[in-house]
């Protein structure tokens, strides 16, 4: 049993949810959202309240908060939006937006571009790169793509973090 698909979704005001043909469509103030839905889980929209309630199937329980969880990130989306803040760590090492493209120099021997997803906006100042949206799932992937390019490393800790995220450190070599 699910905690969080017991419990039902509240809608706020300004935002309108539909479920037609297995497409969950999520509308608000910041945009349109889209998912589609497998028939695992029944969704009930009941004046201003989201109701999921699992089928008979084999993988529905596990279903089952997955989709309440999805749909509580969607209204948020369509609200409020997500944010997500890199910071850029090392001599050298830095980030800027070329169209389309979030163009990163990290110490190879040629810049990475790094093609902007549609619906993600890209701020860089100085050694800071926010990114926000209203996907969760979309901004978690391309922020993840960015950090991957440099990953903090254990040492002097250069590379691309996200603020808050705390890198172990190593002692490195002892002299003699």
């Amino acid at each position: 049993m699910s905690r969080l698909g017991k419990q039902p979704v509240t809608i706020p005001a300004g935002v309108t949810i539909t479920c037609d043909g297995g497409l969950l469509k999520v509308t608000g103030p910041k945009g349109t959202l889209e998912k589609p839905v497998r028939a695992d889980v029944n969704i009930v929209i009941e004046g201003n309240s989201v109701v999921l309630t699992p089928n008979e199937t084999v993988n529905a329980p596990a279903l089952w908060g997955t989709y309440a969880a999805h749909v509580r990130n969607m209204i948020k989306g369509v609200t409020e939006g997500f944010t997500k803040i890199l910071e850029i760590e090392g001599v050298g090492y830095r980030a800027e937006v070329k169209g389309n493209q979030i163009v990163l120099s990290m110490g190879y021997s040629h810049p990475v571009p790094l093609e902007i997803p549609a619906g993600i906006n890209v701020l860089v100042e100085k050694s800071v790169v926010t990114l926000s949206g209203i996907d969760k799932e979309l901004l978690g992937q391309f922020a993840a793509n960015v950090r991957k390019v440099r990953k903090p490393e254990p040492y002097k800790g250069k590379g691309i973090r996200y603020r808050g995220e705390f890198i172990i450190r190593k002692q490195g070599k002892k002299a003699a």
